[in-house]
């Protein structure tokens, strides 16, 4: 039969072992230098587990003397008391006595998703306003704030706190991209996609971008990244394969936005998985491009290698309304159909509702990710703010919105039980 051509020969699997296990492969070579830097596997992963844990990164930020314990704690103290409103109170709000005899489709929960959160302050505002007004926070945060700023005045271990507290999932972006000035195609942040292979993590990248993982993940217990290269994504599986318990998703800007993509995608993950079938990919943002049957179908691809469970479809359902996509863009309505079909999909907030986002002198921005904080003078800084809160009504949203088609959702789930 034809279709039997298709087949992977083993013989070249063969072929592609002896080039992984070749004592000179240089690959191979730099990413075992990086790791036995760190002081080799097993240090690597004790070292973060050690960095991780709730109470070390507290001491951490009291050995600092930081003011964003005191948030901390008004944090902590109102999870305990359950101030944050429940999930049954949160659906009779929205239904009424209606959500008491309703039946909520808890196959397919969407995870509640927000980008950027690039400051702590502006999670705290965000947490604040949910207690007042019986909201809900996210179960998930993405952060594109430069790594070494916010280590510099200890945002990195306030949010990681604040993320465990809240029981959600946070994933950072390492600085190590061609944003910097190394991919000579990138005229500046105006032309952040390039001219040709997106944002780029050229020549030596994947091994600076390991390197730096690795101090991350080794000071501060940072377990997820964005990746955005299929050099770093290789570097990715191999580490995790290594015995590395590293993770990450796959930007947006990677361009997975065909089924055939999605395949290249996760047969790269299934090649470089453990014995156990895990891989360190552990989310995945289609291209805005995508419609929804393209994500079922790579949906069907997902479940037929083994990621069905362990790697999440994080779909955009607004972008900010300038420097990223043509507007107006909203796929609420089409995210309720995916919901009830596809499992294990988060919706992602990068902008605000677009009614909200005309009413605003100042919208988003995807461009403002990358302004230094020096440079953001306080009435800007309020101005983020309030694009910030406006994802944040947005998130609010799309859980009405699926809470009135029966569907469920997954927001930060040690404060809204």
């Amino acid at each position: 039969m034809l279709r039997e051509k298709v087949k992977i020969s083993e013989k070249h699997l063969e072929e592609i072992n002896a080039f992984l296990l070749d004592p000179n492969n240089k690959l191979v070579n730099d990413l075992l230098a990086v790791i036995e830097k760190y002081g080799g596997v097993d240090e690597i992963n004790r070292k973060a587990e050690e960095a991780g844990k709730l109470e070390n990164i507290l001491g951490k930020l009291r050995e600092k003397k930081s003011p964003y314990i005191k948030d901390l704690e008004w944090l902590t103290e109102k999870r305990d008391k359950n101030a944050f409103i429940s999930i049954k109170d949160y659906r009779r709000k929205v239904l009424g006595d209606k959500a008491d005899s309703m039946q909520f489709n808890d196959e397919n929960p969407v995870t509640l998703e927000i980008s950027a959160c690039q400051y702590f302050p502006f999670l705290m505002t965000e947490a604040r306003h949910a207690v007042e007004y019986g909201e809900l926070m996210p179960g998930r945060i993405i952060r594109v704030r430069t790594m070494k700023e916010q280590e510099a005045d200890n945002d990195i271990l306030a949010v990681s706190a604040a993320v465990k507290i809240m029981g959600a999932s946070q994933c950072e972006t390492l600085d190590t991209k061609g944003t910097d000035g190394s991919n000579i195609q990138l005229g500046g942040a105006e032309t952040l996609a390039g001219y040709t292979g997106g944002i780029g993590q050229p020549n030596d990248y994947p091994i600076k971008w390991a390197d730096e993982f690795l101090y991350y993940y080794t000071n501060y217990g940072i377990k997820q990244v964005l990746n955005i290269n299929f050099g770093t994504i290789l570097v990715g599986y191999l580490m995790h394969e290594l015995g590395i318990n590293n993770e990450f998703k796959i930007s947006v800007f990677l361009g997975n936005d065909n089924p055939y993509y999605f395949f290249v995608t996760f047969l790269l993950a299934k090649l470089f998985s453990r014995e156990d079938g895990s891989a360190s990919l552990i989310g995945l943002n289609p291209s805005n491009s995508v419609t929804n049957k393209t994500i079922q179908e790579g949906s069907a691809i997902r479940k037929a290698l083994g990621f069905e469970d362990s790697v999440r479809f994080e779909h955009h359902i607004l972008e900010s309304q300038k420097s990223i996509v043509i507007q107006p863009y909203d796929r609420r309505s089409e995210l309720v159909e995916l919901a009830s079909t596809v499992k294990n999909v988060s919706a992602k907030h990068e902008g605000g509702d677009i009614e909200t986002e005309a009413t605003r002198e100042h919208v988003s921005d995807i461009l403002e990710y990358f302004l230094p904080k020096d440079e953001i003078g306080s009435d800007l800084m309020n101005l983020l703010l309030q694009n910030y809160m406006d994802k944040h009504d947005a998130v609010n949203h799309t859980a009405k919105t699926l809470t009135e088609h029966g569907l469920s959702f997954v927001a930060a789930k040690n404060l809204h039980k």
